[in-house]
């Protein structure tokens, strides 16, 4: 990947211009045609290493695993983020899948919002654990789960980031 030094006075203007044609108020927004966030799924290279990291370390109960139709032999599991939502996994033994890697479609990273209370709890657990994480913010904590793909714990209420709404 080569890197350039962005313009980014044309970036803001292109930010603008996109509020302005597409960027409605919320008075005046419709309602979505989802109801929620299902689930997303991640690929985990060892399923119990994954299930320790998110019920143990995370505090995401693990709520179910049954095999993956796609794939002979691949599990498909969940865990509970809250709010009847859940993350997912599939591994596929037999298949190298190869390291994690961030690219044009991919995964950035996933945000998780947590009670304050609890953020603390968890920056504190990870720390317990081992796990590299940095704090930004005051209210996000940023850490690899044990394939490489970006967690952040976020502590502002689901429809805020860093005290501004989003929703």
């Amino acid at each position: 990947m080569t890197e350039s030094t962005p313009d980014l006075a044309a970036i803001e203007a292109a930010r603008d211009r996109i509020r302005t044609a597409h960027l409605r108020p919320a008075e005046s927004r419709p309602a979505s045609t989802a109801r929620g966030l299902h689930h997303t799924a991640l690929i985990s290279r060892d399923v119990e290493t994954t299930v320790r990291f998110y019920q143990d370390v995370l505090g995401f109960p693990l709520t179910e695993l049954i095999d993956n139709r796609d794939y002979p032999g691949s599990s498909h599991f969940f865990f509970d983020i809250g709010n009847d939502n859940l993350l997912a996994f599939f591994d596929f033994p037999g298949l190298e899948v190869g390291p994690y890697a961030e690219v044009l479609g991919g995964l950035h990273h996933l945000a998780i919002s947590v009670e304050p209370a609890r953020w603390d709890e968890l920056v504190a657990r990870l720390t317990a654990a081992g796990v590299d994480h940095e704090v930004h913010s005051g209210v996000s904590v940023y850490f690899r789960d044990p394939d490489g793909a970006r967690i952040e714990l976020i502590s502002d209420p689901l429809g805020e980031m860093y005290g501004q709404h989003v929703l």
